[in-house]
């Protein structure tokens, strides 16, 4: 397939763009902990790093275990004002030496480089992922995309080494318009892969809402074109920056809908805990609304609103629980709960993916799954929606159910058992709802820690370690 070098937009397309205006930010960001140990940085950032903290990052500066190099530090103002009186988000930004203690983990977390056929593109599952950001408004210390934001080289599956490249518009649009072409002549279902139309694509990175609003609507019209019917955004920026929600942005999304009715946008937001979005009084506590609910900070309560008041735009949080910000079941109950009242869905709940460092912020499985299951308590069905989900090589796979008890004439079973269902698996879903039955163990962080206790193995987790039980019950 023959690649143009330059991406021409059609007139419809061009139309849009010539209306399309790009505003001005002042996201006040700081990078780099040389600005605090300098003191360029505002009066009130002085004493967000202590000197213990800043002396102890500036120790391993130019060795492995250099913080920085595994991720840089930024940060924007307004994450700031929240997060200089709340724990959890001063742990969710703030640099801090434990992130290398053990530097063990995947350079390319999930394998995506197995299913990346274009530069930028992971087309795993049914639908497309395009890199179209290498950063954000600020910088997660357990990011899940560390190897792209701090763009390490990676090993692809043709043995050549280099960090991940971002999605191009000219090489994108033809591997879709390709894709569905030969889907089309075949009956539905690609000839070689079996996979059916693509139709759905995510924009990620980094944070999309960093790139102006003419680029995000290149990528948008530029989609539309190639025959991608829904599109979502993936982002954290109503955490980071809410005010870049603002009118230009908006009126961008109301002319693409004009123009593209038949599209459907979802924007995939990134909540934490509810200190990123709630306000809070002199004591610390949430405020509630005289309306019902919590009262929310004013410009991110007008962002979300903004959003939902258009009925093609759905909104979905997603999030990691990590140690030390909300493995908290209090914390995560009022976040489904408010969230939902806004009309935010709550879609997944991860646990920490095997990244390099992964060791200093996830949470046991186990207990990962406690505290979601805790959380739920008290929530109604539509607030209840999220899955504990953990994303294995062959796909996004939950954890279905966590046992107490002994499971009789189950050698392995003595202290209960975990339950994981592939909810997604890789390119046509052969595995997708296949179930592994495990041996409890408190103390694993990721799927090797059940390495010596694979009870059953219907979606063939353990496959690639050499365990192989598959539709087996392991001999006593």
């Amino acid at each position: 397939m023959s690649k143009p070098l330059k991406y021409v937009p059609t007139e419809r397309e061009q139309g849009f763009l010539d209306s399309v205006q790009n505003a001005k930010y002042n996201r006040e960001i700081t990078k780099g902990i040389e600005k605090f140990l300098s003191g360029d940085v505002p009066q009130d950032m002085l004493s967000f790093y202590s000197k213990d903290e800043l002396d102890a990052l500036v120790s391993l500066e130019g060795s492995e275990r250099d913080v920085q190099k595994r991720m840089p530090v930024k940060i924007t103002r307004h994450y700031f004002e929240q997060a200089k009186n709340s724990v959890p988000m001063q742990v969710l930004i703030k640099a801090s030496p434990k992130e290398t203690f053990d530097l063990d983990g995947a350079e390319d977390p999930g394998k995506q480089m197995d299913y990346s056929p274009v530069e930028g593109l992971i087309h795993k599952y049914e639908l497309g992922l395009i890199y179209v950001a290498s950063t954000c408004s600020a910088h997660c210390r357990f990011c899940y995309r560390e190897e792209l934001i701090a763009k390490k080289e990676v090993t692809r599956p043709d043995g050549t080494v280099a960090p991940k490249g971002l999605a191009q518009i000219h090489e994108i649009v033809p591997y879709i318009k390709e894709h569905n072409r030969l889907v089309a002549e075949n009956g539905g279902r690609h000839p070689e892969t079996g996979r059916e139309k693509l139709r759905e694509i995510l924009m990620s990175g980094g944070d999309p809402m960093v790139l102006g609003n003419k680029n995000i609507a290149q990528w948008l019209s530029a989609l539309a074109e190639a025959g991608i019917e829904n599109i979502r955004i993936g982002t954290k920026e109503l955490a980071f920056y809410p005010d870049r929600f603002d009118d230009a942005f908006m009126d961008m999304l109301d002319k693409f809908h004009k123009i593209y009715p038949e599209i459907s946008l979802r924007v995939m937001i990134h909540f934490n805990h509810p200190d990123e979005f709630l306000q809070k009084d002199i004591e610390g506590n949430y405020i509630d609304h005289p309306g019902g609910g919590l009262k929310w900070l004013e410009n991110t309560h007008t962002a979300v609103k903004r959003l939902r008041s258009r009925n093609w735009i759905n909104i979905d949080n997603q999030a990691p629980i990590i140690k030390d910000i909300n493995n908290d079941a209090d914390a995560l109950r009022i976040m489904q709960r408010e969230l939902k009242r806004n009309g935010v869905e709550n879609h997944y709940f991860f646990c920490g993916r095997d990244i390099v460092g992964h060791k200093a912020f996830n949470v046991p499985i186990e207990e990962a799954w406690r505290i979601l299951n805790e959380s739920q308590k008290g929530l109604s069905g539509v607030e209840a929606h999220a899955r504990l989900s953990i994303t294995h090589y062959k796909g996004k796979t939950e954890v279905a159910a966590v046992t107490n008890e002994a499971i009789p004439g189950l050698p392995g079973a003595e202290n209960g058992v975990v339950i994981f269902k592939l909810l997604r698996s890789g390119a046509d879903a052969p595995d997708r709802c296949k179930v592994t039955i495990v041996g409890r163990n408190p103390e694993a962080i990721w799927f090797s820690g059940y390495d010596d206790r694979v009870l059953y193995d219907e979606a063939e987790l353990y496959a690639m370690y050499g365990i192989d039980l598959k539709n087996d019950i392991k001999a006593a």
